[in-house]
């Protein structure tokens, strides 16, 4: 589903509708783009078990609008998530991460 939501993405990317919220993010730039997606990504943390999956097909989406600004594939997360399975874990410890 997420190679036909990318695919989806660069459709209305080329299409350039006006009325496309896609094309909308796009004309707005990386800044706003990647304001969205933090925005979903707390609502995902918030969200309750009955809007989970609504809240984290959102996320996905604005995720599949940055990665197609910055021109990265699925595939190319796909390759990196490959190269990583079966290796020993490059954990880093974040101590900082209990001070958010």
């Amino acid at each position: 589903m997420l190679h036909e939501l990318e695919k989806t993405v660069k459709e209305k990317a080329a299409a350039g509708e006006e009325s496309s919220y896609t094309n909308y993010l796009l004309k707005s730039g990386r800044e706003k783009i990647a304001k969205k997606f933090g925005e979903e990504a707390f609502e995902v943390v918030l969200a309750s078990d009955d809007t989970l999956a609504e809240e984290t097909a959102d996320l996905l989406y604005h995720l599949t609008v940055l990665l197609h600004e910055r021109g990265v594939s699925y595939d190319d997360v796909g390759r990196i998530l490959e190269e990583r399975h079966g290796k020993a874990s490059s954990f880093k410890d974040r101590p900082d991460v209990e001070k958010w």
